[in-house]
């Protein structure tokens, strides 16, 4: 048996369990949806006493409370990793439980207590840092998220991308082709902000929040420290990498960088109706969380960078990584977010080195981890990698990186065959596991891996088809209600090739 938090009420497990499995998730998801729509709406109309009153009143719904676990306890893919406590939620009983233990508490008089420090490798040989909340400080930052962010993506620039809903790699992608597909600004800076989350500035980010009913709270979790082998560390700078508030904090305090550079936009409707927004200004720029990219028409303007930005990174607490950032041009080529990009005749963007090199070691880590197991397995395991690869790649000139991808795994798995029949010649290989094509199948290459029994077969890279990526609108946001059927109607344009 077990107590709710500030109740008499004894309750057992199964009726925790029972709380949870029975809510209804449409009508949850319909009323936090309405409540984001409605906190959008009155920031755009500058109503700010609306828009505070509207989060609290979000914030303290047993609905959003609801979201925020599942999110963190079914959801993230941090949901089993335990902060300094060692807790964590797994199971519906567990959900119920931590539902009604919360739904009493009041979020203002919360105390974070400090996040777990642990270390990934970075592609560069480094350690990245990443700081796990407890589970109850994850349910609240996500509170705090869900009510924040309405409010944010109205003020966002239009060419932010990192981090917010509805924008994704391949519409900074496609940004950086519109900007430079003219020939006009042709001179580069890539930038990157030195240790970007580390060295924020706690100040500047709580300014950024003035008005905010729970800005104290923010305040709290920002400054709550973190405890690395066993030792406190306070935290004076900084917002850490593996918390959810992080990266629209992180946004926040970046947001800027178009004023920075007076950049503007002019709306207007051409005679038939359609909607045309131009930009204004000697720069074009790209951003995706802490990288970015700034694009001038001639050597001066971009050479003048370093010293435009020095005010906005003083205010932020933020310095410019200096072997991450440099100028080129864009007939020399660059590399961003996986992709080199360069000017020929026509602008051609395509999956870089790295970005292919990755891919080769995440396919040879599964042949490796299924050495031993049969065809049947292997193709199980090895499809939902190559439909991840080709879903991030498709949109660009990505037809050599396929057929080079394609012929590294017929490599590996032509060596995984022999090593799975020692005994037989290549000819019994080839006949029991590439079958030729019958008449009226969609592909009438007989190189295909199949598994005999099932038939299941090995998804090809290069039977794909390149289409290219519709950047989002100007300043489009999910979150604004009156572009619900614009982006209802992206979703239904993405499509998997392999079904």
């Amino acid at each position: 048996m077990s107590y709710a938090q500030n109740s008499n009420v004894c309750e057992s497990t199964t009726s925790y369990a029972t709380i949870w499995s029975e809510t209804d998730w449409n009508k949850v998801n319909k009323y936090v949806d309405k409540q984001r729509f409605r906190i959008f709406r009155a920031e755009k109309d500058g109503d700010s006493r609306k828009v505070r009153n509207l989060q609290r009143i979000l914030v303290r719904s047993p609905s959003a409370l609801k979201l925020a676990i599942k999110r963190v306890t079914q959801i993230n893919k941090g949901r089993r990793t335990p902060g300094i406590d060692g807790q964590v939620i797994l199971s519906n009983a567990q959900r119920g439980k931590l539902y009604v233990k919360l739904k009493n508490w009041n979020i203002n008089k919360h105390n974070p207590k400090p996040t777990y420090r642990t270390y990934i490798p970075k592609k560069n040989g480094k350690m990245r840092s990443l700081g796990i909340p407890t589970i109850i400080d994850r349910v609240y930052q996500e509170l705090i998220r869900i009510a924040l962010e309405p409010q944010w993506e109205c003020r966002f620039e239009p060419t932010s991308y990192g981090f917010r809903p509805g924008r994704r790699v391949h519409d900074a992608i496609e940004r950086i082709h519109f900007s430079i597909s003219h020939r006009k600004f042709v001179h580069v800076f890539e930038g990157d902000f030195k240790a970007c989350f580390d060295t924020l500035s706690h100040d500047f980010i709580l300014k950024q929040l003035e008005g905010f009913p729970y800005v104290n709270v923010v305040e709290k979790f920002l400054k709550a420290g973190y405890v690395d082998n066993g030792e406190f560390f306070p935290t004076t700078q900084g917002t850490p990498q593996g918390g959810l508030l992080s990266p629209l904090l992180a946004n926040i305090a970046l947001h800027g960088l178009e004023e920075c550079l007076n950049i503007s936009y002019h709306e207007y409707q051409r005679k038939d109706n359609y909607p045309v927004v131009l930009t204004q200004g000697d720069y074009r720029i790209v951003r995706y969380a802490d990288d970015f990219l700034i694009f001038a028409k001639n050597e001066e303007d971009i050479k003048a960078i370093p010293d435009i930005l020095q005010p906005y990174l003083d205010d932020r607490g933020l310095i410019l990584a200096e072997d991450k950032s440099g100028f080129t041009t864009t007939y020399d080529g660059f590399d961003f977010l996986g992709f080199t990009v360069r000017q020929y005749d026509k602008c051609i963007i395509k999956p870089s080195k790295d970005s292919m090199k990755k891919a080769r070691a995440n396919i040879k880590e599964v042949f490796n981890e299924m050495k031993g197991h049969n065809v049947e397995e292997l193709i199980d395991r090895l499809n939902p990698v190559i439909d991840g690869i080709v879903e991030f790649w498709k949109p660009m000139s990505s037809s050599k990186a396929f057929s080079s991808i394609d012929y590294y795994i017929w490599i590996k798995t032509w060596k995984f065959l022999r090593r799975l029949h020692r005994n037989k010649g290549h000819r019994w290989i080839a006949n029991k596991y590439f079958p030729r094509p019958k008449k009226g199948d969609k592909h009438q290459s007989r190189w295909i891996l199949t598994d005999p029994k099932t038939g299941k077969q090995l998804h090809i890279m290069s039977h794909t088809k390149i289409e290219r990526h519709n950047m989002v609108k100007y300043n489009y946001s999910p979150l604004d209600k009156s572009k619900s059927e614009y982006f209802y109607k992206r979703r239904l344009s993405t499509k998997n090739y392999f079904r």
